[in-house]
């Protein structure tokens, strides 16, 4: 049976076109498997996959479970911390009680020691003074500094950890309330200049005056980057960038919180798609250089076996997931083609 071919330089032009289509949907799939590995490896440093919600009600779904993701928004105080000691509440994630008391100081300047009176937040031992008499100090602080944190904050629909609560930066004063005051405190502090204070006379301290004051975390839009667990983002532990989170005031971008990230590249699906009819397509060029090859189904199946088996390769022991999706086309393309190859042959032996 003669068999007609093409003219030798069609048949030429052909085979090369189609190694050179092949090579192009290898060269694809390779440029974005590497850029893809990269930036999975960079990721995995600051927790692993991310998912930016970027501005937005961002709400928990199905499958997002252990991502790192990003958020832009004001935190909204749902549950507002509360000071029971002296009945202050504030529309704040954090509330900070400070104590200071007015204590002796002691003061060195080369070997001369002097003394002076001042206000200190913790108490100061002047058993340890050079000159004890005249310029001993209370034993004990009679009310202490402490932190309450909101029992509800969210950023759209998923609540902020403490942890995340106390990374939120900046500080505003909460005025106090002498009116909300409880009876047995009201009788002993009085308001001055923003404080709490002791004493018959706030301008004119004494010796164990205590001031009390507060200060709220401000409300304001902030960029919170943590780990998704259920409806709650929490810092992500043992991860190799140190800490697991941020949380930048304004809208920061994922580049400018890790530089070190590299751009994913976009369009990953089509890219892959586009890579195997590449390949498909230099298949169907060099299977048609002989008219009775012919067979797209057999083109598409090559293009889908090489390009699977390169992917294959360079997602082994990168991401299992990934490199099983990869080996499922490339199995896929094999047993199309050795289907199609095989009916040829029968086709041949029975014409």
């Amino acid at each position: 049976m003669n068999i007609r071919r093409w003219p030798p330089m069609h048949g030429l032009v052909r085979n090369i076109a189609g190694t050179l289509l092949m090579l192009a949907g290898i060269g694809l799939i390779g440029m974005t498997a590497q850029n893809l590995i990269s930036y999975h490896v960079t990721a995995a440093r600051h927790g692993g996959e991310m998912i930016d919600f970027g501005t937005g009600d961002a709400m928990p779904q199905a499958g997002q479970n252990g991502y790192m993701a990003r958020i832009v928004g004001t935190p909204k105080v749902v549950e507002a911390p509360r000071d029971p000691d002296f009945n202050l509440q504030a529309n704040t994630p954090t509330l900070i009680r400070h104590v200071d008391m007015f204590q002796w100081r002691e003061i060195r300047i080369g070997g001369a020691v002097h003394y002076e009176l001042d206000w200190a937040d913790h108490l100061i031992d002047s058993s340890r003074f050079v000159q004890k008499a005249g310029h001993t100090n209370p034993s004990r602080l009679p009310i202490s500094g402490k932190r309450f944190d909101a029992g509800l904050v969210q950023m759209g629909g998923f609540r902020l950890s403490a942890q995340l609560m106390h990374a939120i930066p900046g500080s505003v004063p909460v005025a106090p309330d002498p009116k909300a005051l409880p009876a047995n405190l009201a009788a002993s502090f009085s308001r001055y200049r923003g404080y709490l204070v002791t004493g018959a006379h706030p301008g004119d301290p004494r010796l164990g005056d205590v001031r009390v004051s507060w200060d709220a975390v401000p409300l304001q839009q902030l960029t919170v980057f943590a780990r998704i667990d259920g409806d709650r983002l929490v810092t992500a532990p043992d991860v190799a960038d140190g800490k697991g989170y941020d949380v930048e005031v304004g809208a920061v971008s994922l580049l400018d919180m890790f530089p070190d990230i590299p751009v994913p590249p976009r369009f990953t699906l089509g890219r892959r798609i586009l890579a195997v009819l590449l390949a498909a397509s230099g298949a169907y060029l060099l299977l048609s250089v002989h008219r009775e090859r012919r067979d797209v189904w057999l083109a598409l199946a090559l293009g889908a076996l090489v390009v699977g088996s390169v992917a294959s390769v360079l997602w082994l022991g990168n991401d299992t997931r990934t490199l099983l999706g990869w080996l499922g086309v490339t199995i896929l393309g094999l047993l199309v083609a050795s289907w199609r190859l095989r009916r040829r042959r029968f086709s041949g032996s029975t014409s």
